[in-house]
């Protein structure tokens, strides 16, 4: 089976192209919905986040009744939009959350991929945002970046938060730049264009992805230890290409 990781950066249409990815009937493990999952309010890394950030990252309290204060606020969900405020502008705070909700997103990603692999799936796409920053990419068979111009993926920004060009910079700048991702890609796919253009360059990976896979995913999956011995030398690959980079 090959594992494929789509990434891009924020505003150049990595979302678009992971629908459009799943209309060819490729599963798909997002790795944006996981992350919802995982801190969700009861489970352990909600109660990091609290523990490190303080309530204040919480939405307003709709629980009312017996219970002591503590014990509501495990029942408030996080409030992403102020939880991002201050990572988005503080590193050393982004590295905290990031220490606490990456191996556990890792975990959950790893599992979608065996069980796509027991369905007899011959490829799965990982949607992960950070797959570049967290050495996620070293473990796919392909990475695929969704690419635009920096200019462009600003002006895109700007209009979908409608926020200011400063507000926009500073969101895009606390990411590694979409023009360092490129240089890990095995298929670019160029979003400057229209959205049949798009769907173009959607078909042109799809095309690209299952000439790849070819037919040796057959005998990966009905031969385990051939499977295997491919995975480690794609893994192998991986971390000497690493090395020239």
């Amino acid at each position: 089976m090959l594992v494929v990781g789509l990434t891009g950066g924020i505003a150049t249409g990595k979302s678009t192209v992971s629908a459009l990815l799943a209309s060819h009937d490729i599963p798909i493990i997002d790795a944006d919905l996981i992350a919802r999952q995982v801190v969700e309010p009861g489970t352990r890394a909600h109660k990091q986040i609290v523990k490190a950030f303080g309530t204040g990252v919480l939405l307003t309290s709709s629980v009312s009744g017996s219970g002591t204060d503590l014990e509501r606020d495990w029942c408030r969900p996080i409030d992403r939009k102020k939880l991002g405020s201050i990572i988005f502008n503080d590193e050393k705070q982004r590295k905290i959350l990031n220490k606490i909700v990456h191996p556990v997103v890792t975990r959950a990603i790893l599992w979608g991929v065996v069980k796509a692999w027991l369905r007899g799936e011959k490829m799965v796409v990982v949607d992960v945002p950070l797959l570049i920053e967290g050495g996620l990419w070293k473990w796919m068979g392909r990475v695929v970046v969704v690419y635009c111009s920096p200019e462009l993926q600003l002006q895109r920004l700007m209009a979908r938060d409608k926020s200011t060009r400063a507000d926009a910079s500073s969101r895009l700048y606390s990411q590694l730049s979409i023009t360092a991702k490129v240089p890990y890609a095995d298929i670019v796919i160029d979003n400057s264009g229209s959205p049949t253009e798009l769907d173009g360059e959607v078909m042109s990976c799809v095309g690209k992805l299952e000439r790849a896979v070819g037919w040796g995913w057959v005998v990966s999956w009905l031969l385990p230890p051939v499977g295997l011995s491919s995975a480690v030398w794609c893994l192998s690959w991986r971390t000497f290409k690493r090395r020239r980079m």
